[in-house]
């Protein structure tokens, strides 16, 4: 609730936010003596410490995998829902394993493809709102919960050997995006990124040339961090291709 003049009277503004995040706005306004910050911050560093090191644990011999990315949103019925059960697939006959986010829509099709040709199907899930469970084709062994985005992709970067990045949100973008930023910072080693989409993405992808890369925001050879591909063969031939490329063989 806040007051605003009209018609050189004071009147009530009535919230459209909903109450929870209302109250979740104001608190965070509100100054917090020394015993609340240091419990609350302690709680949280020992949270954060105990979701890596379960992740550590759980994906240390996971062996070579990648990572499949894209929307939640998308039903079965959809041709990428297809595209990215195939593509989860044909990986695991290239000897690598399949990691998503371990969701529904995108996510469920890469562990389903993972799974229906007898490969590891890993889920690094998230605790949402809406509470989001892990899909039933991940390995029951391999499905790891997390409550912080930030250690979540931590996970994802250090045990992919490539990111297949199929159309999705905000939340596909951030990790598209924070990935190509880690690699182009040289902050970790380079791996293949593939956009699979190329109608999706062709918006994104000239707004990248003709604005960051004309802009200098970007460097034209940042370009070179990933490809655009449109078929389940030509994205796992990306991953394949770049390793033989560099000479290169999975972490593991």
């Amino acid at each position: 609730m806040c007051a605003k003049q009209k018609n050189g009277k004071k009147v009530k503004e009535v919230s459209t936010l909903p109450l929870e995040e209302e109250h979740r706005i104001r608190k965070a306004f509100k100054d917090k003596d020394w015993a609340e910050i240091k419990s609350s911050d302690s709680w949280v560093i020992f949270k954060v410490m105990s979701e890596f090191v379960e992740g550590f644990e759980k994906m240390a011999k996971i062996g070579p995998c990648v990572t499949i990315f894209g929307s939640a949103r998308i039903k079965p019925n959809n041709p990428y829902y297809k595209i990215a059960e195939n593509i989860a697939e044909q990986l695991v006959h290239q000897g690598y394993g399949v990691i998503t986010g371990g969701g529904p829509g995108i996510m469920e099709a890469g562990n389903k493809g993972a799974h229906k040709a007898g490969g590891k199907s890993v889920g690094l899930n998230i605790y949402l709102p809406h509470e989001q469970k892990g899909n039933v084709y991940i390995d029951p062994d391999k499905l790891i919960t997390f409550d912080y985005f930030f250690v979540r992709k931590v996970i994802f970067v250090k045990y992919s050997q490539g990111f297949i990045v199929m159309p999705g949100g905000f939340g596909t973008i951030d990790e598209l995006s924070e990935a190509l930023t880690l690699i182009q910072t040289k902050k970790i080693g380079r791996f293949p990124i593939v956009l699979v989409g190329k109608k999706f993405w062709a918006g994104m992808i000239d707004w990248i040339k003709k604005v960051l890369v004309t802009e200098k925001m970007i460097s034209k050879e940042d370009l070179d961090l990933f490809s655009l591909v449109d078929t389940p063969e030509e994205a796992v031939k990306a991953i394949d291709d770049f390793y033989t490329k560099y000479l290169l063989s999975p972490n593991f």
